[in-house]
């Protein structure tokens, strides 16, 4: 009978630490797709930052050699996606600079700086 039990102890054990390692490899699984879906979506503050504050200013109204003030631009987001792509007038085309999902992501923060 101890033989049992301690057999049954064992098992238990075996079992518990099994779970518990499990458990922490589904942590850090989940904790890793998290990591890689952020760095899959650009932060479109930094990349404006980095790129276009010199001419539109941290908020968007500097109008340095004829950027548009983007608080008050009437461009949609496909518009606004195309021009950061090609380039307009005096503005560099970021096409070569950026990802697609740089110039999206771009596009969208410049969306919010709208009044």
């Amino acid at each position: 009978m101890k033989s049992i039990n301690t057999l049954f102890v064992v098992f238990f054990s075996v079992l518990c630490w099994a779970a518990a390692c499990s458990s922490e490899q589904a942590s850090r699984t989940s904790a890793s797709a998290e990591t890689s879906r952020a760095k899959l979506t650009p932060d479109g503050m930094a990349v404006f930052r980095q790129y276009c504050i010199t001419c539109h200013g941290s908020d968007g109204k500097l109008g340095l050699n004829g950027a548009k003030d983007l608080t008050v631009s009437p461009l949609t987001k496909e518009e606004r996606i195309n021009i950061i792509t090609n380039g307009r007038k005096m503005m560099t085309p970021f096409k070569e600079v950026l990802s697609p999902e740089e110039i999206l992501a771009v596009a969208d923060y410049t969306l919010s700086l709208k009044k």
